[in-house]
């Protein structure tokens, strides 16, 4: 059994994932363990678990390598998972929050581990959508209301592409480029590092979003950003984006 199987069978992974489709605008909650059934090795409580992918490694081929996921979801995600729980040891008023309330109000977070809250907390809200937002099959072209607002905002799905292209490659160093709804609009912005929209000026919410770390897409794209946001949008989950335009307005 690979360790990705046995950690789903034994509960280390995942208690409980609510999609990206679940609320708006906060999106989703915290994955959490019921009782004492989901524990850490060292048979200790832990407040965020990370969520099992709702697809095989291999189901975004071959836009998106088998290893890049595995790698980007186990080690990646796992590790904000890992240093988030880390960061709140101490802290059960904190720990008992959702990771959307979490990430909503960073300045109720004690100063002292505000940053890495910040940081892995933000990894983990980011990640937990983003694997969502792309699906086994994906790709094609948004529908119904959801492809009216694009072509209003941005004069056709293509215009939708060339701006949301430009913002993920527009961000220096590490970051994601968002679609958000904002007064009632579809808008393009982008955060560094794993900064939340909610950290954005004026906020928005978030309905898709793209991540534009090197952790990406290096092994199968090295330097070449645009590639890989070009193969991207052949995994795009659009019905998942339509549902949160719907919730959304």
């Amino acid at each position: 059994m690979d360790r990705r199987k046995f950690l789903v069978s034994t509960g280390l992974v995942g208690a409980r994932f609510l999609g990206a489709g679940s609320v708006a605008p906060g999106l989703l909650e915290a994955a959490r363990p019921v009782g004492n059934t989901h524990l850490t090795l060292e048979d200790k409580p832990v407040a965020f678990t990370l969520p099992p992918l709702p697809y095989s490694f291999d189901a975004l081929e071959p836009y998106i390598d088998a290893k890049t996921m595995e790698i980007h979801h186990d080690k990646h995600h796992g590790t904000y998972v890992t240093n988030l729980n880390k960061a709140l040891e101490g802290h059960p008023e904190l720990q008992s929050k959702s990771i959307d309330d979490l990430m909503k109000n960073l300045d109720a977070v004690p100063e002292n581990i505000r940053t890495a809250v910040r940081n892995n907390g933000g990894g983990h809200w980011n990640h937990s959508l983003f694997w969502v937002w792309m699906k086994k099959g994906g790709g094609g072209e948004p529908k119904g209301d959801l492809a009216a607002a694009i072509n209003a905002s941005f004069g056709s799905y293509a215009g939708l592409q060339e701006k949301l292209k430009a913002a993920g490659l527009a961000r220096f160093g590490s970051g994601w480029a968002w679609l958000l709804v904002k007064d009632g609009k579809l808008t393009i912005d982008s955060t560094p590092n794993q900064d939340t929209p909610y950290l954005l000026a004026g906020g928005g919410k978030a309905i898709l979003g793209l991540d534009v770390w090197e952790h990406a897409y290096y092994l199968k794209y090295q330097n070449r950003r645009a590639d890989y946001i070009d193969a991207w949008w052949s995994t795009v989950n659009w019905d998942r984006v339509a549902e949160l335009y719907a919730s959304s307005r």
